[in-house]
């Protein structure tokens, strides 16, 4: 039976070996399989997009998850004689593709699941882990309802919260101004939504939303309904592919023109996408390449262009993830319990640096940044504009 948080809660401080050597994770062997050589083997399913509108991020996950987990093991794929085996499984932004994937690993025998770009995933996967109690490390995906929906669910990125909290902090007094948030209408869209009413609506602003439909491709007439709104400002909440079209026709409507906009950078394929609009709009970001400053950023960045990739938005979930990952099969050896009980309140150092996991709902503390676009020849690159201290951005406490 699985025991309580409270019984579990614990705060350790993990310091990862500094190595690049190329590791490539091998599959098969159940968690906690031990060999004939008597070494421990623990497997651990990355399920995320490989294939649908969000193969990008899953892309970038992938990339810095591999040389997160050789950062973590000195390049050895093991930690205190436990090697990590790993399975990957797309579930092509499909929530049932998802389930039916997890539930596969699950049944071979694996303890531990992570990825997953698609907040209407995650919330999918969370719940298989509850009710298996396997450890389940969220990725990219976004949904605040992911945080605290379970004690077996972590995240390994930012959340809405954190995205709205950073948004809030280009404000100067916005009590009785009126906010409209232009989103996707599916869980991450909604998410930010309900995080713009509790953060922004907390501090006297007046929410309303313009919600689009995920196979829309004609944006005019939504951005025309934001323009009509006349809000004090507009919070755009936007992934995928078709980011570019959303911001041509906002563009092309002249919203940047009359109503200040802000919105997240998205990863280095969106820059161009803003057009002449792009030098108007304030970004609130989780993470650009050039934006951090230390030792672990720089590792990431290395070992991902060493291996072929491009670093970029979410680069540091993945990364987190391996770190993660091996701290808790160190700490547990793949005890889902113990697991659990390694990671509540583990503090660590990340590409954004110093990282801490709130024991009580297992929300991921970490830095935000402000950043602008500027023009770089025939593009735009982003420039750090301030850094954001992660207790200015913590998101409340899942009850």
């Amino acid at each position: 039976m699985r025991v309580t948080k409270k019984l579990l809660l614990g705060s350790v401080v993990v310091t990862a070996a500094l190595a690049l050597a190329a590791c490539a994770p091998t599959t098969g062997t159940p968690s906690g399989e031990t060999t004939d050589s008597g070494v421990s083997e623990v497997t651990v399913g990355i399920v995320t997009s490989e294939s649908g509108l969000l193969a990008g991020y899953g892309k970038q996950y992938l990339d810095a998850f591999k040389a997160g987990l050789d950062y973590a093991t000195d390049g050895t794929g093991e930690i205190d004689g436990t090697t990590i085996n790993v399975e990957y499984r797309d579930d092509a932004g499909d929530p049932d593709k998802a389930v039916t994937a997890v539930k596969e690993l699950i049944g071979s025998g694996v303890d531990i699941v992570a990825g997953t770009a698609s907040s209407g995933v995650a919330l999918a996967v969370a719940e298989q882990a509850a009710q298996n109690q396997v450890l389940y490390i969220s990725g990219p995906a976004a949904a605040d309802a992911i945080t605290g929906i379970n004690d077996y669910t972590f995240r390994s990125g930012r959340q809405s919260a954190q995205d709205v909290a950073t948004a809030g902090t280009f404000l100067d007094d916005i009590e009785g101004k009126t906010v409209t948030v232009f989103a996707q209408d599916n869980a991450f869209g909604q998410g930010n939504v309900a995080a713009v009413q509790a953060i922004l609506g907390g501090q006297g602003a007046t929410v309303g939303s313009v919600l689009v439909a995920e196979d829309v491709t004609e944006f005019t007439p939504f951005a025309q309904q934001v323009l009509a709104g006349a809000p004090d400002l507009v919070f755009v909440a936007w992934a995928g592919a078709t980011s570019g079209a959303m911001w041509q026709a906002m563009s092309q409507q002249g919203v940047m023109d009359e109503i200040p906009v802000v919105t997240g950078l998205g990863d280095s394929a969106t820059f161009g996408a803003y057009g002449e609009a792009s030098e108007k709009i304030s970004f609130l970001n989780h993470y650009f390449a050039d934006g951090p400053d230390n030792d672990v950023n720089t590792a990431m960045v290395e070992a991902i262009e060493e291996a072929g990739g491009t670093p970029d938005l979410f680069s540091p979930d993945g990364f987190n993830a391996a770190i993660m990952i091996v701290h808790a099969i160190q700490e547990g050896k793949g005890d889902v319990d113990a697991m659990v009980a390694a990671l509540e309140g583990f503090e660590f150092e990340g590409p954004k640096g110093t990282m801490t996991v709130r024991a009580s709902d297992h929300a991921l503390i970490q830095e935000m940044y402000q950043v602008k676009l500027v023009a770089d020849g025939g593009a735009f690159v982003p420039e750090l504009v301030d850094t954001v201290s992660a207790d200015d951005v913590a998101p409340a406490e899942a009850e």
